[in-house]
């Protein structure tokens, strides 16, 4: 049976998400054309050859589901996404799409994901308490706790009650000692806070002694880890560093340079002399980021100082208009100097979502045919 999109390959601990299968999918083209006859006559109801905006509804759900998006309607910043992987498919008119059409655009979306997990790659963590209640009983346990309680004692000592202290504590600890992430409400709701409430109510005379911490954070590490167990918690965590050296290869190719700063002010706008506003340089490095190994301007706090700086450095925001190649020069020394930055100081950045959805989900778009 061929693989579907969506399978996983297995690493360590969990199991990662690369967007290899997907690749291969798209690259066989026995098989991908398989699989689009296959899904394109499940959507084609009417069996008219075509897929209306009505039949494409289920692809376009999928192709969310399968993109991590919650689902249609509930979120209007997602739905705008599903707007457009929509209107891919429809080429913005309310027309009908032939198979010819639906396998372009489903292969440019695929290799469109694929690309993002192969940049950065997904992994998949089945969080069921061992980890946690093998990090309570590690040698390592009471240097870490002594470390967070050094880090929060002050909350306690100012009025927080002692139960608020202890989550605070296990707000500190990450996924890798075995702890799913406390920010979400489902986490909060059905683990953490029934097994607080099983470790009792009192408070202790302030300054908490770490003797009395660790024992009371003990019990409450080992009741989230048995809730763990009758309800483990799926995360996908992902993580990326920046280290400066995509910029690197990017500067040391003279001709992917080139194409890339070309791309990148294609579409800016010019005055009647063909110059370009530095105000727009912003909007040139976001076009250019992903070649550069760049997260997009807003989703990374620390890069957005960096760069910030860098365009302090080069005047960037005076507005002068300038010539094309006056501009793409700024572009270089822009990437340049963010390059050098992140040399001296890589910039690490982890995210962890809890999945909600079952991984088989009950999307027909990206399953294989049986």
């Amino acid at each position: 049976m061929m693989e579907s999109p969506r399978s996983m390959k297995k690493s360590g601990g969990g199991e990662v998400l690369d967007g290899s299968n997907i690749m291969e999918l798209v690259g066989n083209e026995e098989v991908f054309s398989h699989f689009v006859d296959h899904k394109f006559h499940e959507l084609d109801k009417d069996r008219d050859g075509k897929l209306s905006v009505n039949e494409l509804h289920p692809a376009v759900a999928d192709i969310g589901a399968a993109l991590g998006l919650p689902a249609q309607g509930s979120s209007p910043d997602s739905d705008h996404i599903y707007s457009e992987v929509l209107s891919e498919f429809t080429h913005g008119k309310q027309e009908k799409v032939n198979k010819t059409e639906f396998k372009e655009v489903l292969s440019d979306i695929l290799l469109g994901m694929a690309a993002g997990l192969k940049r950065d790659p997904i992994v998949i963590l089945r969080i069921d308490g061992e980890d946690l209640q093998e990090f309570v009983n590690s040698p390592s346990f009471e240097p870490e706790m002594i470390s967070i309680l050094t880090e929060i004692e002050s909350a306690y000592e100012e009025g927080l009650p002692f139960k608020d202290f202890i989550l605070k504590a296990l707000e500190k600890l990450t996924v890798e000692q075995g702890m799913p992430p406390t920010s979400d409400s489902w986490v909060m709701s059905n683990i953490v806070e029934p097994a607080l409430q099983l470790c009792g109510g009192h408070d202790f005379k302030k300054p908490v002694s770490q003797e009395t911490f660790l024992m009371e954070f003990k019990k409450a590490a080992e009741s989230v880890a048995q809730h763990l167990k009758n309800q483990p918690v799926i995360v996908a965590h992902s993580e990326n560093t920046f280290d400066g050296s995509v910029i690197r290869r990017l500067l040391s190719n003279k001709f992917e340079l080139d194409k890339t700063l070309n791309a990148a002010i294609e579409d800016l706008p010019k005055d009647r002399n063909g110059k370009i506003s530095k105000e727009h340089l912003r909007v040139a490095l976001d076009v250019l980021a992903p070649a550069a190994g760049l997260p997009p301007l807003g989703a990374v706090e620390e890069m957005d100082k960096v760069i910030g700086n860098v365009f302090k450095m080069v005047n960037a925001d005076d507005g002068k208009m300038v010539r094309e190649d006056e501009f793409k020069k700024i572009m270089t020394e822009i990437i340049g100097s963010v390059m050098l930055q992140l040399e001296g100081n890589p910039i690490s950045v982890s995210t962890n979502s809890v999945v909600h959805e079952p991984l088989a989900s009950s999307s027909t778009l990206l399953q294989p045919p049986s």
